[in-house]
């Protein structure tokens, strides 16, 4: 139990909560516009250019952050030129982010193991400056969805009408990708890129199975979110499992328990 008093476990708990609010935040806008895919494809990006950073000797994160931003610019552009396939915009940025960070492990050859953390999360390795970006991220997307909250629920359900109302449409989509980059982008030291997309979407998708309104799914998702982080990195501590891991199956574990619930509460 000693080391949940730990400097390092402090960190990573301080760390795990603040993208527990985040992540599900921008998820839930997502996962109804069915864009779940763009957290795989977004950390894909971000992969390689942790890699690049490490090639260059640059704070990892921040050249992942800016990989993730470039592609989220990228993806928009994409959607406007397949309008009918907005789906394709994600594949081709995708195989674009997998071929660099392929290009770059091949580079960088004696920064493999250390970009491999990013894969799968490192999150009793945070220093005091990840949590100051990762701080700062939470700061701008909370004020932001504040800031934009109707506007982005009459978006995520109505697009046609939001555009006809005149709102800026492609100012609001530009702005929902460009924050999944930011999430994504600190989130992967956290749960590693292979799992970042879990703490968008099963959060959501647990909470739209229990909430009566648009709002209470959002509240819904940041709790299911942080109890999930809380008790996996409790779990993860004592018993010497691999955190990231921990959590994502707990997220799996919850929505199978709301399913359940759901369907009994319905029969």
């Amino acid at each position: 139990m000693e080391i949940l008093t730990a400097d390092f476990f402090q960190r990573a708990l301080t760390g795990g909560l603040l993208i527990g609010i985040t992540a599900p935040l921008i998820g839930i806008f997502l996962v109804l516009r069915r864009l779940s895919m763009i957290g795989d494809t977004l950390a894909h990006v971000t992969i390689a250019g942790v890699a690049l950073g490490f090639l260059t000797g640059v704070y990892p994160i921040a050249v992942g952050l800016v990989f993730a931003v470039v592609a989220s610019f990228a993806i928009e552009k994409l959607r406007k030129a397949y309008k009918g396939y907005a789906e394709l915009s994600i594949a081709i940025i995708m195989a674009g982010g997998v071929a660099l960070a392929s290009l770059f492990f091949t580079l960088g050859m004696g920064y493999n193991n250390d970009v491999m953390s990013y894969l799968f999360g490192s999150i009793y390795t945070l220093d005091t400056t990840d949590l100051y970006v990762v701080g700062a991220v939470t700061v701008i997307v909370v004020i932001v969805i504040t800031l934009f909250f109707k506007e982005m629920f009459l978006l995520t359900f109505e697009e046609d009408a939001a555009s006809v109302s005149g709102l800026p449409v492609k100012m609001l989509n530009l702005l929902i990708t460009v924050m999944t980059a930011l999430v994504i982008s600190t989130a992967i030291k956290i749960v590693g890129a292979l799992l970042v997309s879990a703490l968008l979407t099963i959060p959501a998708a647990c909470s739209l199975l229990i909430a009566r309104s648009f709002k209470q799914s959002v509240v819904f998702s940041v709790i299911i979110a942080e109890i999930a982080v809380v008790i996996g990195l409790m779990a993860a501590g004592i018993w010497n499992l691999a955190p990231g891991a921990t959590i994502v199956l707990l997220l799996i574990a919850m929505l199978i328990l709301t399913l359940i619930g759901k369907k009994g509460f319905s029969a």
